[in-house]
């Protein structure tokens, strides 16, 4: 098969406590669909779609999809290093996922550091309103609050799955044309897609050709 041809791809990190829906929403967002039984992830899965910016720029967005349970706390660490965006995700209608919100938003920010990573928090479930435990208002505060967008999600019905990742790759992407990232050895949270290293490839050769010839 060959690899789709993309400019960027970004890593991105989706932590939370367990059964909030973290797989559902990457299944709908990557496959399309709604998984009615969701076995727990164990460890860590990965996922990858490309998605395309506002100014048409081709992205990969590589997806790892963390387990909430404590006993996978260890492993699940080393996958914090890489990445360049974290979707905080919580169970609208569980209040303790919420309320455990702060303490994976500070585990992730103590293992990604230095770099400095884009976050949202994500409410999942939606389509189960009426059993809400946790009102769109008070997330709203904490998402202000920690300076990171919010949207509330349902991968049953798909509602506002596609905008939850819209959101973190294209504020990565602005980061990356502000200088923000860069691309370097020994950090994959943001790497050159093969369209990109192709162009930069053909601007070293043009400029090898334009002083040898000088």
């Amino acid at each position: 098969m060959v690899e789709p041809i993309f400019d960027y791809q970004f890593r991105i990190i989706i932590i939370g406590n367990s059964t909030v829906g973290k797989s559902s929403l990457l299944k709908y967002f990557t496959d399309g669909r709604f998984a009615e039984v969701s076995d727990p992830t164990v460890g860590v899965d990965f996922f990858a779609r490309l998605l395309q910016v506002e100014d048409g720029t081709r992205i990969k967005l590589q997806l790892w999809d963390t387990a909430g349970q404590e006993r996978f706390r260890s492993i699940t660490k080393s996958y914090f290093r890489n990445s360049v965006g974290v979707l905080l995700v919580f169970d609208i209608c569980c209040r303790k996922s919420f309320e455990n919100v702060p303490a994976w938003m500070n585990e992730a920010k103590m293992h990604i550091e230095p770099h400095r990573a884009v976050f949202i928090l994500v409410g999942c479930k939606l389509d189960l309103k009426e059993q809400r435990e946790v009102s769109s208002e008070e997330a709203e505060r904490f998402a202000n609050f920690n300076e990171m967008p919010f949207v509330e999600t349902s991968a049953k019905t798909g509602e506002n799955v596609e905008e939850a990742f819209r959101i973190v790759g294209q504020e990565i992407y602005n980061r990356v044309q502000l200088g923000e990232y860069s691309i370097h050895d020994g950090w994959d949270g943001v790497k050159a897609g093969y369209r990109r290293a192709g162009r930069d490839y053909g601007l070293v050769e043009a400029e090898a050709a334009r002083t040898s010839c000088c």
